[in-house]
């Protein structure tokens, strides 16, 4: 099958060549790179919505449950799940159909065409997504997917790339999280657009919702503070403030917050998209992917070129001095 095929099949929305595509890309095969640089003028339509947040918080369930209510809102859904990776095959621990059965689904979207749902492994690539997620929402953009989410690894603080694929982040916690989120406080703060407490129907839902909203006035308290910096700086933050981060309460499996959740996301969308900031946002992680792609570019040229080098001929010191020099005529 030829890349034109694979292309023609993404933009009429086949399922079967999108899938066979993103194979393609998370295997790094040849083809992968014309595929996402001919598709790449017709991204940029769909809405990408990151859920993060600690294991066992309800990730899960509450994407099953806001795609259902994105569909009852006549809006496609791509869905990618970051899993842990195999230690034998390297591809996702959690297949697709455990993944969504598991999260207590009463919608049968497995028969929906305007679902697509694709699983991927971490591969040890830290910050809670894998190396080419950010190239597989690429693929369910230009295929037309409206609302894509993407679930993170449970991986706590660190847990800061889905800043690199989302316009909207949503932070989930649960009640007897305390002392973690304590420990875990600057990550949250700093990558949430929005924070929802799930399982709140269990003892300790108010006392997470009290000191969230804690530190977050502390922490817009200092942002203020950061304003006063310059002109150009106070017009920038005061832009990003016209959001007031919402704390939301769920009970996922029940249902219950989804829909004013999808509410809070839907409106997150249009006040970027009037304030400038979603532009602005999508510039940069633009930036930083053609820097990331560059990096990868000129580490597998070094790699091919300087085999000997870096195989111990002399020591890495004298060899990255040599390679720099070579490289830099």
């Amino acid at each position: 099958m030829n890349v034109e095929e694979i292309i023609e099949g993404v933009l009429g929305e086949n399922r079967r060549l999108l899938a066979r595509a993103i194979t393609l890309v998370e295997n790094e095969h040849p083809e992968a790179k014309e595929i996402l640089r001919r598709l790449y003028p017709r991204t940029g339509k769909a809405h990408v919505i990151g859920i993060t947040g600690f294991p066992g918080v309800g990730k899960s369930t509450i994407v099953s449950k806001l795609t259902g209510e994105f569909r009852k809102r006549g809006k496609s859904v791509g869905i990618v799940a970051v899993d842990p990776s195999s230690p034998f095959t390297g591809g996702a621990l959690l297949g697709d159909r455990l993944r969504l059965d598991g999260a207590d689904v009463n919608e049968n979207l497995w028969l929906d065409e305007k679902v697509f749902f694709r699983s991927m492994g971490s591969r040890g690539r830290l910050g809670g997504i894998a190396k080419k997620t950010g190239d597989v929402v690429k693929l369910l953009d230009a295929a037309g997917f409206e609302k894509i989410l993407v679930e993170t690894v449970g991986a706590g603080q660190g847990e800061t790339g889905v800043l690199e694929v989302a316009d909207t982040v949503v932070v989930t916690l649960m009640p007897e999280t305390g002392d973690d989120i304590q420990v875990n406080k600057a990550g949250i703060l700093e990558i949430g657009d929005i924070f929802v407490i799930n399982k709140a129907d269990l003892e300790g839902a108010e006392n997470v919702e009290r000191w969230l909203k804690y530190m977050l006035s502390l922490d817009e308290g200092t942002v203020m503070e950061l304003s006063k910096l310059s002109h150009a700086d106070e017009a920038k933050i005061m832009q990003k403030l016209k959001w007031k981060r919402p704390i939301l309460k769920t009970i996922a499996n029940k249902g219950i917050g989804i829909k004013e959740l999808a509410n809070k996301i839907e409106r997150h969308y249009d006040v970027m998209r009037k304030n400038g900031m979603l532009e602005e946002k999508r510039r940069e992680k633009a930036k930083l992917s053609a820097i990331e792609l560059a990096i990868e570019e000129i580490r597998f040229e070094i790699m091919k070129r300087y085999k000997q080098l870096l195989d111990g001929e002399m020591d890495p010191y004298t060899a990255a001095d040599k390679i720099v020099r070579e490289v830099l005529k």
